[in-house]
């Protein structure tokens, strides 16, 4: 143990680490890097942790959500039990925010240097992510399909053939990084095309703040006129029924007239709940993709392309200890890839091992591996005791009508919890891995107009020991 000690003095980025495994909500998530990316300095000054903020309505804003939790967070991180957290308005944090609204809508950061664009051509507030490109993006069978959209799109952007384009999916899989790699792609390769990038919390602020200072007129005029609308988040403006209706004439106006349209989101359209009508219909009109949690030898492969940027190298059984015991998101692994890091510049004589990764990583771990890893043999075996079948019937070609659904919800449950590729559950049904996206489609489809069915697929998921939210979208 005495080892891991010296780790805790990068004390900040352990903590914010740690902090993030305790929330649940992906809102809570997205919320947490917004406004972190408004903290210019932390440092610890005796008891006393400093976090450098612009203003005083900041200050106390954020001191009343983040003093205590990040309180705890540090002392597990290694500070002392009596650390407090204050958040102080700087000079430093001041000029920073001073800088930030100089450079919006003028500038951009590219892969290897800033990309100075006129404002017409990024007509956003917020910036996007340097590493959010396609040459950066990992492919495997959970997201293959998202991205070869997401690249025709960025080749040709507007139309009707992809157009909009709506991915769903869980928190940290990869969508806002898709959805910015198209904007990155059209800028570099068409500046006569004018692109955003904004989250649907930002775009109604703008909203509600556009009203309050009767700029309506600007607001729809910077809007209606861009030619790549890349909007994140979308789930956030549910039961806002003014601004949907606001939003429903700027998304008319840009369909109209060829403009191409990008949404990302938590669940399908069809489950937005205190959406509009027409607005679903809408977002269902285009390519409705979603990005599942990735398989192991995709966490593996994305692991390995991140660590090529740290400076230190990272032995590759760390990186196949991670992916196996980390795989709810990729958020996540990010996460136990940084402490790993911070750990090896913390302890440059230290050759780390797997068991030093097992203390360093045990708060992220905790979690996820109480979840046992399930085979398709063992899916297989549920469906067959339910439905009263053998193994054997579910490799069989019959088609009769009982022995389809059961086969295809042993396919449908096989994607959703084994977390293994779409060809691997494919060799463990027989079958091709087109037959195996099929039948779980054909369920996902099914589970929404028979009850009796979502009820069965949820009893056998609780049988497996699972929670049928993982399942049931």
């Amino acid at each position: 143990m005495t080892e891991l000690n010296t780790v805790r003095a990068d004390l900040w980025d352990i903590a914010v680490a740690l902090y993030k495994t305790s929330l649940v909500s992906p809102d809570d998530i997205r919320r947490w890097d917004r406004h972190a990316a408004a903290f210019a300095s932390h440092e610890l000054n005796g008891n006393v942790f400093v976090i450098g903020v612009a203003d005083q309505y900041a200050a106390d804003f954020y001191s009343s959500l983040y003093s205590e939790p990040l309180r705890i967070a540090l002392v597990k991180a290694g500070a002392a039990a009596d650390v407090t957290v204050k958040f102080l308005v700087t000079d430093e944090a001041r000029l920073a925010e001073e800088r930030k609204r100089e450079e919006e809508n003028r500038a951009i950061l590219g892969d290897t240097q800033r990309i100075k664009l006129k404002q017409s051509h990024f007509n956003s507030t917020i910036p996007l992510n340097a590493n959010y490109t396609f040459e950066n993006f990992v492919k495997g069978p959970s997201n293959s399909f998202a991205c070869a959209i997401a690249e025709a799109i960025a080749k040709e952007p507007g139309g009707n053939t992809n157009n909009p384009f709506f991915i769903w999916g869980g928190a940290g899989l990869g969508k806002t990084h898709l959805m910015q790699a198209i904007g990155h792609h059209v800028i570099r390769h068409d500046q006569s095309k004018s692109v955003c990038y904004i989250t649907s919390e930002t775009f109604l602020n703008e909203y509600i703040t556009a009203i309050s200072n009767k700029a309506l007129d600007a607001f729809r005029k910077r809007y209606r006129h861009i030619d790549l609308l890349l909007l994140d988040d979308v789930q956030f403006v549910g039961g806002k029924v003014q601004f949907q209706e606001e939003f429903f004439n700027t998304y008319n106006d840009l369909m109209t007239y060829g403009k191409q349209v990008v949404m990302t989101c938590d669940v399908p359209p069809k489950k937005l709940n205190s959406f509009e009508e027409r607005l679903i219909s809408r977002f269902q009109q285009g390519i409705v993709i979603e990005i599942e949690s990735p398989s192991y030898e995709t966490r593996v492969a994305i692991l390995k392309s991140k660590a090529r940027k740290f400076p230190h190298r990272i032995p590759e059984e760390i990186l196949t200890y991670i992916g196996e015991n980390i795989h709810s998101s990729v958020r996540a692994m990010e996460g136990a890839l940084t402490l790993v890091m911070r750990y090896m510049e913390a302890n440059p004589s230290v050759q780390i091992t797997q068991q030093i990764a097992h203390v360093l990583l045990k708060e992220l771990t905790e979690d996820e591996v109480t979840i046992r890893r399930l085979s398709v043999e063992e899916i297989i075996k549920a469906v067959c005791g339910t439905y009263g079948l053998s193994y054997g019937d579910i490799l069989t070609t019959n088609r009769s009508q009982p022995l389809s659904t059961a086969r295809q919800v042993a396919m449908f449950l096989a994607r959703k919890l084994t977390g293994l590729s779409l060809e691997v559950v494919a060799d463990g049904f027989k079958r091709n891995h087109t037959t195996i996206l099929h039948g779980s489609q054909a369920i996902q489809k099914r589970i929404d107009v028979e009850p009796e069915l979502k009820k069965t697929i949820e009893s056998i998921a609780e049988h497996l020991g699972r929670k049928p939210s993982e399942i049931i979208i």
